[in-house]
């Protein structure tokens, strides 16, 4: 097994993808526990509500984790991930050693204290019940049981061995909880009191691993992990919580979000070409405001992150400077979803020295438009208004016949596409082949940006949209609406070298039905494909195997008309 950069960042980006699901939750607990409030609408039960959300957030973890990693994104792996988060805490509960002062005390005052202590390591738990009930499910969910218990197979089969990893998770956080709650004190004592360094290394990393999906889970350190105020641990737990000294890292981010890249899509406008500017006007206003107002920024940053890296660095060391400089001027700020106006001006009466953001924001807006205008003329940089024209990012609001399906010929065709998913910004696909995906035909459909990773991996940034977008994907490809995958037969297709008597010994261990060709892929209808060796397929020199029900996609390149011929001759005679 390789342990490269590339290949951990690979086996890493399911997670990244699986974090954004709970996190997704947390904009309607900020809203319900701040309108509740005595200085907004005084309504308690609101604000309860609200609270429930983030006195929860592991189980949500738990439940939103494994989901997201689980193959079809099956509710089953979701009530495994609950099931082992449940039987985690509450055995780890147990196991908890009573501090001397309440060895004589009540039961109830005894399970106040062992909740209270749990209630730390709850993200943790859960993200780690996520991961595993999610692994479980992928690789159980189809599971044979003898025909006496043939009942509790299948995807029935998850919850319940969910359950036995539970148990050892319960032994482990239960019997090992002083060395957990040391480790996490000594990681929260060490980030905060490395004070300016720290918050800086974590502004630049923030914005670095943007372009992997990966800060998401530095994120989740910084926002649910660190620090403890009455239990509550967590930036964002601790703000809402009432924490005088809890923002430091989410302060940084308005300064940026609300001034600086909005600044940046003005200069990108200023500095189209006089006959662009009002083709890409609409465009850039629309991410701007998207900045200003949500936070949401990876529709701009990835304008720009390929075509001058070094632009995006110096954005990157600005985004760290801004996280020093916030905390050095004492701001504190905190947020539900993201650095933008709304979640400013909601949680405007929890921050501390506020009304500093206005001139922290104006020099960054000003440091942004300057250092962008520069940039783009002195480098001639392709910033929309300024790309050839066969090349513009098109709109990915704009009319199209069926969105989803052409989207999904860009990438290949339905047999090119193992799964799709998205994150708040970006479709995140496993392909059989992501070298034959069309990059300039996903920009004119209106991707922002195209990030191609190992063993097929690829990333579409399109903005808050990507998740309506991967909704339409998978219908256009359950629904047959992408009959065959034009990209598939584009001359990088290198010609088939198939091994067919490779390619009979896989599909030895079930009967063959039919075999067709189509395109650049053979087709192969099987009565039993759970008897299939996928393994031994891609090892006879396929390029790539797919199934589909009781068919099997095989991708083979220009050579599959006769390779489907010689097998038809061969598996049918």
């Amino acid at each position: 097994m390789s342990f490269s950069p590339s290949t951990l960042l690979a086996k890493a980006q399911p997670l990244g993808r699986a974090l954004m699901l709970p996190i997704a939750v947390l904009p309607i607990a900020a809203l319900l526990l701040r309108l509740g409030q005595p200085d907004m609408l005084n309504v308690p039960f609101i604000a309860a509500a609200g609270d429930a959300i983030f006195s929860n957030l592991g189980l949500l973890f738990a439940a939103g984790v494994a989901v997201g990693l689980a193959r079809e994104n099956h509710g089953a792996a979701s009530l495994a991930g609950v099931v082992t988060y449940l039987v985690a805490t509450e055995g780890a509960k147990v196991l908890l050693h009573l501090p001397p002062d309440l060895a004589g005390a009540g039961a109830l005052e005894q399970a106040a204290w062992r909740a209270k202590e749990i209630s730390k390591l709850s993200v943790p738990v859960g993200i780690c019940s996520g991961i595993v009930a999610g692994l479980l499910y992928n690789r159980f969910h189809a599971i044979r049981l003898p025909d006496y218990l043939s009942f509790f197979g299948g995807r029935r089969f998850v919850p319940i061995v969910s359950g036995l990893a539970g148990l050892v998770f319960a032994a482990a956080f239960g019997l090992g909880f002083p060395w957990f709650e040391a480790g996490i004190d000594a990681l929260s004592h060490w980030v905060l009191g490395a004070g300016s360094l720290g918050l800086f290394l974590y502004g630049l990393l923030n914005r670095l691993l943007l372009i992997t999906g990966l800060h998401h889970i530095i994120n989740n350190i910084a926002w649910f992990l660190l620090g403890d105020f009455h239990g509550a641990t967590g930036d964002i737990k601790r703000f809402f919580a009432g924490d005088p000294t809890a923002g430091s890292f989410m302060a940084g981010f308005f300064p940026v979000m609300m001034f600086g890249l909005p600044a940046a899509c003005l200069a990108m406008y200023r500095n189209a070409l006089p006959e662009r500017r009002k083709a890409v006007g609409g465009l850039l206003l629309s991410l701007a405001l998207t900045s200003l107002l949500t936070g949401v920024t990876e529709p701009i940053e990835f304008s720009f992150i390929f075509l001058a890296p070094v632009l995006y660095l110096i954005h990157a060391v600005l985004t760290g400077i801004a996280m020093v400089v916030m905390d050095l001027l004492g701001v504190k700020l905190g947020f539900g979803f993201s650095a933008g106006l709304f979640d400013y001006v909601l949680n405007y009466g929890l921050s501390t020295r506020p009304l500093l953001l206005i001139p922290v924001g104006i020099a960054y807006a000003a440091i942004y438009y300057f250092a962008f205008s520069w940039c783009i003329r002195k480098f001639d940089l392709k910033t929309p208004g300024r790309e050839p024209i066969e090349t513009a990012a098109g709109d990915p609001d704009a009319a199209v016949a069926d969105r989803g399906a052409a989207i999904a010929a860009a990438l290949g065709g339905a047999a090119n596409i193992r799964s799709v998913d998205a994150c708040t910004t970006r479709l995140r696909l496993v392909l059989a082949d992501n070298g034959i995906a069309d990059e300039p035909r996903l920009k004119a459909l209106g991707a922002r940006g195209v990030v191609k990773l190992r063993d097929g991996g690829l990333q579409v940034v399109l903005g808050p949209i990507a998740d309506q977008v991967v909704a339409e994907v998978r219908a256009a490809i359950g629904g047959g609406a992408v009959a065959t995958a034009p990209a598939l037969t584009a001359p990088a297709v290198a010609a088939a070298h198939a091994d067919t008597g490779g390619i009979r010994a896989a599909l030895a261990g079930t009967k063959v039905r039919a075999v067709a060709a189509n395109a650049t892929r053979v087709l192969i209808d099987v009565a039993d494909p759970a008897a299939v060796d996928m393994r031994g397929l891609t090892g006879a020199g396929v390029r790539a195997a797919l199934g589909s029900g009781n068919r099997l996609h095989l991708i083979i390149g220009p050579g599959a008309e006769a390779l489907g011929a010689q097998l038809r001759r061969e598996l049918l005679a």
